[in-house]
């Protein structure tokens, strides 16, 4: 019952002040168990005037996703992703799982102005106006996403080839004896989070640029992609 579930759970249904509710926020939360946990971040990152993209991990039980799907149901600013990956840790689909929401997240109605990406065992130490507030303080235009030119000891990472595998029902990322071919349009490398808070004009570049586009295909037999990425191309000039 979604009227029960919104006053049981105290789910916040106006902005809490104009500055809230003239500065949108999409988020990116990527999931596969502890549903209690998952009910507990939405609900401490709610906002009536946000949207939320959902990516379930595709070998999540059934009566998970329907769980998850029931509260989605209730709110109009939360969606499933239209397209979920069999996730691997370390792997090029918990990168492509965050692409797949951004794809959906800039064809919305909702006027975002960043992304923040999530997991199901994050949660919030600061308030949605706090959040607002940093970002327009320091990095107003600008991409959340620090990092350092690839150091020595993760070369390996993008040297040779990895592939995913799945043994005894357990995912994982192995090294192949391939080697990689040099980074296209001879970019630099920059290692940092997998964790970001990034302009929709950045998202949108990422979407579409041809750089972008050549480095995600580069990328996807490279161990945990989503740690050099997005810094990556937030090192590109201009």
């Amino acid at each position: 019952n979604c009227s029960t579930l919104v006053k049981t759970l105290h789910f916040i249904t106006k902005p809490l002040s104009e500055e809230e509710g003239n500065f949108s926020l999409a988020y990116i939360i990527t999931i596969h168990k502890e549903l209690e946990m998952f009910v507990r971040l939405l609900r401490a990152i709610y906002m009536p005037q946000n949207i939320y993209c959902i990516h379930i991990d595709e070998k999540s039980p059934r009566d998970y996703k329907t769980a998850v799907q029931n509260i989605v149901n209730c709110f109009e600013n939360i969606f499933i992703s239209s397209k979920r990956e069999h996730v691997v840790y370390a792997g090029f689909s918990r990168l492509q799982a965050d692409i797949n929401c951004m794809r959906d997240l800039v064809k919305s109605k909702v006027q975002w102005n960043y992304v923040i990406n999530l997991c199901g065992q994050d949660y919030p130490l600061k308030t949605n106006k706090e959040i607002i507030q940093y970002i327009k303080s320091k990095w107003n235009g600008k991409n959340i996403t620090p990092g350092i030119v690839q150091p020595l000891h993760v070369k390996h990472r993008t040297e040779v080839s990895y592939r995913e595998y799945v043994h005894s029902g357990v995912p994982y990322v192995y090294p192949a004896k391939i080697r990689k071919a040099q980074p296209p349009h001879n970019l630099t490398i920059y290692f940092g989070s997998a964790y970001y808070i990034l302009t929709k004009d950045f998202v949108q570049f990422t979407l579409s640029d041809a750089r972008a586009k050549a480095l995600l295909e580069w990328s996807r037999d490279t161990y945990s992609p989503d740690e050099h990425y997005w810094v990556t191309l937030n090192r590109l000039p201009g």
